[in-house]
């Protein structure tokens, strides 16, 4: 018996794919990881908010026509690009591994996105649903876990930009939308127009897209003709226009005009002594420094060098030293504010013998002293109480610097200052819609924001929150003051803009006069309803996605 001898296939499975192919395996990856920090860069302090435009396109050339696995994958590669750089703060005084773990689980919403967007990206009008993909990852992300991390909401890096109006309209949600809308319809008019510029080179053969998991821009041969050629470029170049043209309406929504007067309202940065996590074994010389930045401005106005503000408004943690508790921090306390004759708004430490801390702002009257209190609502998971503290600690000691964990509020805080009902939210509140929103509902004619930014050096974190209190102020017409205790302290007037602001760790003082408002804008009005839909829109892309997959899946087996 003879044997036979078979030859190899130079192609089979054991031949190496040629240099080129393995490259190309490289290039969606790569392009991920690029769309992800272009988003980065599109964020404070750098004015290159248009950014987010070409990161979009690029996440849509990404993913339109993969499969979810393969989506989310990718996702989670944008995400990274996008959140590591972000949340490096967070890893300032603690090590990388905090600032790792955050990024890394933040960065699965991204990928549940990018599943999402692959799952939608063949439908009609994809650059629809896809942004809504991207709003349903943010608004989930904005509440889980432990009350959620919307740090990072695509409206936030556009403080500059030319969609902000459109956060009177609809607020974070219908903002972010608009952003990702145009940047996946710049993919999708680009795509449609090498479309059209294909079929033109092969006039005799019938051309339309495909439904197949290829590479964007693939043309198929001998296919059905589309019954309308110019209509998938038409709805792409509307994904583009609808948004910039929606902005341009929304322009008369953002209005400065002082509908209840004016205040003149003075902010204190008092500094800290030294940077890091020892902010709060300085607490008493932070106390002091604050005082003393009071006094001044009081000598100020009594030479005339300085008007005579209607209040003052100190940062988050400027008396860490509870003065409830402790005679001495309330004595320095009381005496810059009877010194400066107008109600003070502190910052303050308050411990209970028992229970919880409370982060809390009191309202300090000149004449009678502390006579109204806001604790903040939502407090910082590992930053103000440790979840989970025996588990955490196997990864980093630093939980054990925070020994006592701080206790949410349940109030709205409103303070009437002489007269003007200023709303309170504490630093990492302005983050989340409600919490700001809620204030104005409940009469405030001006917002602050007291924060304290100590704990995260020289980093962008000041840059990116102080952004977030300019969209806060377009979204609900209203000013926005925002004293930090080493930070960059600002006023923001109803319209985005900064009038004022101070150098990061300088003690100083802004007073400026600032216009009242009370009429509500429709984001304010409607609040979540915005959300609301644009996540059902979400859903139904994602139905009808799936409805299409389980048809397809049906006609193979017949």
């Amino acid at each position: 018996m003879s044997a036979t001898i078979t030859p190899v296939d130079a192609s089979g499975p054991d031949t190496a794919p040629p240099p080129g192919l393995r490259l190309r395996r490289f290039v969606r990856p790569g392009a991920a990881l690029l769309s992800g920090f272009l988003l980065y860069l599109s964020f404070p302090p750098r004015p290159l908010w248009w950014l987010a435009l070409p990161a979009f396109a690029l996440l849509g050339w990404t993913l339109r026509g993969r499969r979810p696995r393969a989506g989310f994958g990718l996702g989670y590669l944008a995400g990274l690009g996008f959140l590591l750089p972000l949340l490096v703060w967070t890893g300032e005084e603690v090590g990388a591994v905090p600032w790792l773990a955050l990024a890394a689980v933040e960065a699965l919403f991204v990928a549940a996105a990018g599943l999402g967007i692959a799952a939608v990206s063949r439908l009609p009008w994809w650059p629809v649903f896809a942004a809504g993909v991207w709003i349903l990852a943010e608004a989930a992300r904005a509440r889980v876990p432990f009350g959620g991390f919307p740090w990072g909401k695509i409206a936030f890096g556009q403080a500059d930009g030319i969609f902000l109006p459109l956060a009177a309209v609809g607020g974070t949600p219908v903002l972010g939308f608009a952003v990702a809308l145009c940047g996946f319809g710049l993919y999708e008019t680009y795509r449609q127009v090498q479309l059209r510029r294909a079929a033109r080179t092969s006039p005799s053969e019938d051309t339309v897209d495909t439904d197949t998991d290829t590479d964007a821009g693939t043309v198929a041969v001998g296919t059905r003709p589309h019954p309308h050629p110019r209509a998938p470029l038409v709805a792409a170049a509307l994904a583009v226009l609808v948004p910039l043209t929606g902005a341009l309406a929304a322009l008369p929504l953002v209005d400065d005009a002082a509908e209840d007067g004016t205040a003149t309202v003075a902010a204190v940065q008092g500094n800290v002594p030294r940077l890091g996590l020892d902010f709060n074994s300085q607490r008493r010389a932070v106390l002091d420094n604050h005082a003393a930045r009071t006094r001044e401005l009081a000598a100020d106005v009594k030479a005339g060098r300085e008007p005579q503000p209607d209040f003052v408004l100190w940062p988050e943690n400027s008396s860490d030293i509870d003065p409830y508790a402790n005679a001495d921090a309330a004595d320095v306390i009381d005496g810059a504010v009877r010194a400066i004759g107008v109600p003070t708004v502190i910052g303050a430490v308050v411990a209970p013998e028992t229970g919880k801390l409370r982060n809390t702002l009191i309202e300090w009257d000149p004449r009678k002293g502390p006579v109204a209190t806001y604790d903040k609502r939502h407090v910082q998971p590992f930053g103000e109480y440790i979840p989970m503290r025996s588990f955490v600690r196997l990864f980093n000691s630093n939980v054990d610097r925070v020994s006592r964990d701080f206790g949410a509020g349940t109030k709205v805080g409103v303070f009437d200052l002489a007269g003007t009902k200023v709303g309170l939210a504490t630093c990492y509140e302005a983050a989340f819609d409600w919490a700001v929103r809620d204030t104005v509902t409940h009469g405030a004619q001006l917002i602050t924001v007291p924060s304290n930014n100590a704990t995260f050096g020289r980093s962008e974190m000041t840059y990116q929150q102080l952004a977030m209190s300019r969209v806060r102020a377009v979204e609900h017409s209203r000013s926005v003051v925002v004293p930090v205790t080493s930070g960059v302290s600002a006023v923001i007037r109803p319209d985005g803009e900064i009038v004022a602001e101070t150098k990061m760790f300088t003690p100083d003082v802004l007073v400026e006069k600032v216009p009242l408002r009370s009429s509500l804008t429709p984001a304010t009005r409607m609040g979540t309803l915005p959300e609301a839909l644009l996540v059902a829109l979400a859903a139904a892309g994602l139905g009808w996605s799936a409805l299409r997959s389980v048809r397809a899946r049906r006609a193979r087996a017949e």
